[in-house]
């Protein structure tokens, strides 16, 4: 998600990936599938085949861990501000982790499209020293308004052609 915070200096994004559930929201699912095969588990352990019960709990277990990686990861935020002749890019999970400053007059917003039709639009911010993936968890709607937003700032836009892919789907 592309989001436009107020910044009376210049244009500040903030990126964020889509969630669809909060983490309340995924708790109770998992508590909704734990009280079900709670349910299925305990008929077939009463019925003699209690050897389900440990199975049940792996299984648990692992969608527990599946649900707090996936919401963990969905955490994650970059803020980009452009101010005057300067790019700052911030990015991290719960607290700030990566911290860039690039000039704009150097800069260039380098956009690659999608290889299959399973791949996402995926653009950097490029200067000589450094290359700067900007939103690899964005869709291509949300990939097309962040570079939308970067052109009308004037950053340079860099079109590359989309490489050919040979393999087992195309």
């Amino acid at each position: 998600m592309v989001e436009r915070l107020r910044y009376p200096g210049g244009l500040r994004l903030l990126l964020t990936p889509n969630r669809s559930l909060s983490w309340r929201g995924n708790v109770r699912i998992w508590l909704l599938l734990a009280l079900v095969s709670g349910i299925i588990a305990g008929g077939w352990a009463l019925a003699g085949v209690w050897f389900i019960l440990p199975f049940a709990g792996l299984e648990l277990m692992g969608v527990a861990a599946g649900i707090y990686v996936t919401s963990r990861n969905c955490q994650r935020k970059e803020v980009v501000t452009i101010e005057g002749d300067t790019i700052h890019i911030e990015s991290g999970l719960n607290r700030k982790e990566h911290d860039w400053i690039l000039p704009v007059r150097n800069t260039r917003l380098e956009s690659f499209p999608p290889n299959t039709p399973f791949d996402c639009h995926r653009v950097r911010l490029a200067n000589r020293q450094q290359q700067i993936p900007l939103g690899d968890f964005l869709n291509n709607a949300d990939t097309d308004a962040l570079v939308h937003a970067l052109k009308a700032r004037g950053i340079n836009i860099l079109q590359t052609e989309q490489q050919p892919t040979v393999g087992i789907w195309f």
